[in-house]
């Protein structure tokens, strides 16, 4: 595992080619352990590679102050478990906001609603409305025809009238094999 040729390339031009020969050592003795650990705390080798690739190219942008120490690998494993405790909690705020979130589809209306829809729509308006403010607003006769400022008579003669004509339109043929 190594990090971008930009990054090295960048990171390298800095250090002396002594240093980063012991660099290379370092690097080369504890990136597997160190990146072990990060994948058993992430749970996911890629992610994990990624994290210690990071740690080890500013370790090495820092070489100087930190091969200093008694044991630079800490330092390279605290800051690969910093980011990736950093990575886990975004994820888990991405998380927790995606569970509060809403499906944006619904269920598409089935062949008999879509029937009922478009032989409502071929009714005359005052039936229409009628049917719908009866039968699936739940309004008495005496609701609509006060909403409508009509007589209760007329409201029943609205109803007689759209029912029988939504039943032509939603009427069902049945054939006889033979």
């Amino acid at each position: 595992m190594t990090a971008s040729p930009i990054v090295q390339q960048s990171t390298a031009s800095r250090a002396s080619p002594a240093a980063r020969a012991d660099f290379d050592g370092f690097y080369a003795a504890n990136v597997d352990q160190i990146t072990a650990q990060i994948r058993a705390y992430v749970g996911d080798l890629a992610e994990a590679e990624d994290l210690v690739a990071e740690a080890f190219c500013r370790a090495l942008a820092r070489w100087g102050s930190i091969s200093a120490y008694d044991n630079p690998a800490t330092w390279v494993r605290r800051v690969a478990w910093n980011l990736a405790t950093s990575r886990l909690r975004r994820a888990a705020v991405l998380r927790r906001f995606l569970r509060w979130q809403r499906p944006a589809t619904a269920e598409a209306p089935g062949p008999d609603r879509i029937d009922l829809e478009q032989a409502l729509s071929e009714l005359n308006v005052r039936h229409r409305k009628a049917v719908i403010l009866r039968y699936m607003a739940g309004m008495t006769t005496a609701e609509i025809a006060d909403q409508e400022g009509v007589a209760e008579s007329t409201v029943r003669s609205w109803l007689t009238r759209g029912k029988a004509a939504l039943a032509e339109r939603l009427r069902i043929d049945e054939f006889e094999e033979s």
